[in-house]
C-alpha cells in the first residue's frame, strides 16, 4: 500500500513538473506577451516576468517594444519643378500595444515599410527640389504623419522620420555648381567695386586736403622716398615737379603763330612795290 502510494505522489510530481516545465514562459523586460486561447486573443498581454500558458491550448506571441530603426530603400521621383531625384530615408518606431500590432496587421514592419515608401514618393512629387536640400525639417514633419496616421491602428506609433540623402542627376550638379560660381563671382564683383567706390571717396578728399595745403604734398613725396629707400634696391628716386608737366602740357597745347613771309621789294600779291 505505501509502495503504491509513493508511486502515486512520485507520478503525480512528475507529471505536475512536465506541466509546469511544458506551460512556463519568460517575458523579457523589453517584450509583451500575447496569448491566443484556441485560436482567439485571451486577456490581455502578459507583462514582462515569468508567467503561465495552458499546454495545448493556449499559444503566446511575444512582441518587441524596443525602438526599431528601419532604412527606407531610395525612392526615385519627380519634384514638382520637374527635377528627377532619389532620396531615402530612416524611420524609427515601435509598438506600443501589442495585442494590435499582432492582431490587426500581418507583418506590421513590412506595412511599415512600404507606407513609408508610398508616403516617400508622394513627398517628393510634392515639394520642390529646393525644399528637399534646404527644408528637410518641415518634410520629416510631414513624412512623419503621413507614416504615422495608418500606423495608429496597427499598434505602431512613429517616433521619427529623417532624409538622409538627395541624389541628383549629375547634369544637374553641374548646373547648380556654375550658378553657385556666378552667384559667387558677381558678389565678388560688386565687393571690389564698393571698395573702389570707397577709395575714390577717401583720395577725393586727400587731393582736396593737399591742394589747400601746398606743403602737404612735398610731405608725402619725401614719405614716399623714405619708404623706397628703405628697401635694399638699387632703386634710383628723382623727385620731379608736376607743376613743371602742367607747363610743358599748355604750351604743346598752344597754336603757333602764322606770320606771313613777304620778299623785300615785292608786294603781298608777288608784283613789285609802288
Amino acid at each position: 500500500m505505501l509502495e503504491e502510494l509513493l508511486t502515486a505522489a512520485v507520478s503525480v510530481g512528475a507529471a505536475g513538473t512536465a506541466y509546469v516545465v511544458a506551460a512556463a514562459r519568460v517575458v523579457k523586460q523589453y517584450e509583451r506577451g500575447v496569448v491566443f486561447r484556441l485560436g482567439r486573443l485571451h486577456g490581455d498581454a502578459r507583462p514582462p516576468g515569468f508567467t503561465l500558458v495552458v499546454p495545448g491550448v493556449d499559444r503566446m506571441h511575444k512582441v518587441n517594444l524596443q525602438i526599431v530603426t528601419m532604412p527606407v530603400p531610395a525612392q526615385e521621383g519627380i519634384t514638382r519643378d520637374n527635377v528627377t531625384v532619389r532620396v531615402d530615408a530612416v524611420v524609427y518606431f515601435k509598438v506600443v500595444d501589442a495585442a494590435a500590432a499582432v492582431v490587426n496587421v500581418e507583418d506590421y514592419r513590412f506595412a511599415v515599410s512600404q507606407m513609408a515608401q508610398t508616403s516617400l514618393r508622394s513627398i517628393i512629387g510634392k515639394s520642390d527640389l529646393d525644399d528637399l536640400l534646404s527644408n528637410r525639417e518641415k518634410l520629416n514633419q510631414g513624412l512623419e504623419l503621413m507614416i504615422d496616421s495608418p500606423a495608429i491602428g496597427w499598434g505602431v506609433q512613429i517616433d521619427r522620420v529623417e532624409i538622409k540623402d538627395v541624389s541628383l542627376p549629375d547634369t544637374m550638379k553641374r548646373s547648380m555648381a556654375r550658378q553657385a560660381e556666378a552667384d559667387r563671382e558677381r558678389r565678388a564683383r560688386v565687393i571690389n567695386a564698393d571698395a573702389e567706390l570707397q577709395a575714390s571717396k577717401k583720395l577725393a578728399e586727400a587731393a582736396q586736403q593737399m591742394a589747400d595745403t601746398p606743403s602737404a604734398l612735398q610731405l608725402r613725396l619725401l614719405q614716399t622716398i623714405v619708404a623706397v629707400a628703405a628697401e635694399k634696391n638699387s632703386t634710383l628716386v628723382l623727385p620731379f615737379p608736376v607743376e613743371l608737366l602742367r607747363f610743358l602740357e599748355r604750351a604743346a597745347q598752344q597754336p603757333a603763330p602764322d606770320h606771313a613771309v613777304t620778299a623785300h621789294g615785292e608786294s603781298d600779291d608777288g608784283g613789285p612795290r609802288t
